[in-house]
């Protein structure tokens, strides 16, 4: 049996007096990738941002594996081995890529070596001198999910990785999110782009008005593509 990495109950959310999550419920197992699906403002960047402590205020329960930490601060959240690549990638323009790659300590056993990263992201080598800013975006976001790869966190919650990006580097970014589902990673996308996140997914979360509406997996992808067009519009 897989290890229950993440369990999401009854989870209400806050920024400021704007009540965003409305009772979230949600599981994620260990070595899966669980896609949230749902229209702008459904409430999935804001479940990411609320597992790692990053929003106004949070009520119900968030257990990382098996440890409560709703009322945890994000640095410890972090600890129990958790990284957040955030849709607007946060690269330092002033530091180079290697520099950027090795800003973060490492918080927990089994963090990748640079090695391992430079073999996973080649552009990255040639580039790990190159200041931020001269870096393209498909390189930004390499970079981006390289460093938390460097903290050793297992659980992976990435926001909108193929935003704006050329199609060669999408399919570079989905060979990752692959590579790393057979390294035993879990992972937690929030992807709008839905042929990017389709294959890639064991299953997929529709959201809606703060909460989780629908679930399903891979294998029954297909007979739910028309009840997907109605949600998404895809």
């Amino acid at each position: 049996m897989a290890q229950r990495m993440l369990e999401i109950t009854g989870l209400n959310g806050w920024y400021g007096e704007s009540h965003i999550l409305h009772g979230v419920n949600l599981h994620v197992d260990e070595g899966e990738v669980v896609t949230l699906l749902g229209r702008n403002g459904a409430g999935r960047t804001t479940t990411l941002r609320a597992i790692m402590g990053l929003i106004g205020s949070r009520k119900g329960s968030i257990k990382i594996r098996g440890t409560e930490a709703v009322a945890m601060s994000t640095h410890r959240i972090a600890r129990l081995g958790v990284g957040y690549c955030p849709e607007e990638r946060g690269i330092f323009a002033s530091l180079s890529a290697e520099e950027n790659l090795m800003l973060p300590p490492r918080l927990a056993e089994g963090g990748m070596d640079l090695d391992a990263i430079y073999a996973m992201f080649p552009n990255l080598k040639e580039r790990a001198q190159s200041q931020g800013t001269r870096l393209s975006g498909g390189e930004q976001q390499m970079l981006a999910v390289a460093r938390i790869l460097r903290t050793g966190a297992r659980l992976l919650l990435l926001d909108e990785i193929s935003e704006g990006l050329a199609p060669v580097i999408v399919q570079k970014l989905a060979e990752m999110v692959t590579m790393l589902r057979r390294q035993g990673y879990t992972i937690v996308m929030v992807e709008q782009n839905f042929r990017f996140a389709a294959p890639l997914a064991d299953r997929f979360l529709v959201m809606e008005h703060g909460e989780v509406i629908q679930e399903f997996t891979q294998a029954e992808l297909p007979s739910r593509m028309e009840r997907l067009h109605e949600y998404l519009g895809v």
